[in-house]
């Protein structure tokens, strides 16, 4: 099979999900309004600021975006498991395609969605007052972290799914995915938590990303130094490729095992 084909077949799928924006604009609204009220929510709410040596915005808006790439997981789980439900995914099997292209288009669009999710979200926060003080090679750099760690969770999120099957059985990932994603500092610094909670809270891969991005926009972070702080650059890297090191070949496994 040519490479030629792959990227053919795959970009056939890519577009197909892309489709499914026009379709269902409520939902695609949704996914994107949803990280928004979050922001608003804490921001202005419930957001405190407790150990935070700085505006309590130019600390949230960056754990806001980290939270956003992991929550993430949950839409690419629903998009699979409602594949699956219709037999979408077993028609595909049975058409003369690269089988790596179904995979292929759905990380595609997932990872389309996320970057105008963060363009949104960003958006947000700079209407709200907070700024990337950092250089601009710091700030992409900040924004292919994010996105590394989306992809990261898109395969979770694929595999998942098809171990799921079924789009009920979502609601019961989501209630590991919740307290995960809390169990961060995107909204709290760990110094303002009890001690044993603080350490699992700066060993979580979302708060490493979260802390990376923090310093490469200049903004503020965690007034305590400690060990997985001083090195939030490296674990912002090593957490998704880990990640992937696991989710992937696992994903890939069991879908060229469903049918067989």
């Amino acid at each position: 099979m040519s490479t030629a084909w792959v990227v053919s077949d795959s970009w056939t799928m890519t577009r197909r999900e892309l489709a499914h924006w026009a379709r269902r604009p409520v939902q695609m609204i949704v996914g994107l309004v949803f990280p928004v009220m979050m922001l608003l929510m804490f921001g202005f709410l419930i957001g405190g600021g407790r150990g935070i040596d700085g505006e309590y915005v130019e600390f949230l808006v960056p754990g806001m975006l980290a939270l956003t790439m992991a929550f993430g997981l949950e839409a690419t789980m629903t998009a699979v498991t409602q594949d699956l439900g219709k037999g979408v995914i077993d028609r595909f099997r049975a058409m003369p395609m690269s089988s790596a292209a179904v995979l292929v288009g759905r990380s595609a669009a997932d990872m389309l969605q996320s970057a105008v999710g963060l363009v949104v979200l960003t958006g947000v926060g700079l209407l709200l007052g907070w700024r990337p003080h950092g250089s601009p090679a710091a700030t992409l750099t900040a924004f292919a972290l994010l996105l590394l760690l989306r992809f990261a969770m898109l395969w979770i999120g694929i595999f998942l799914g098809m171990v799921a099957g079924r789009p009920e059985l979502v609601q019961a990932v989501q209630i590991l995915v919740w307290p995960v994603g809390f169990l961060s500092n995107a909204f709290a610094t760990p110094e303002a938590m009890p001690g044993w909670l603080g350490t699992v809270v700066e060993w979580n891969p979302l708060s490493a990303t979260a802390t990376a991005v923090r310093g490469l926009f200049d903004n503020p972070a965690a007034a305590a130094p400690s060990w997985a702080a001083d090195h939030a650059a490296l674990l912002a890297v090593a957490w998704p490729i880990l990640l992937l090191a696991i989710f992937f070949p696992l994903a890939v496994g069991r879908f060229r095992g469903m049918g067989k």
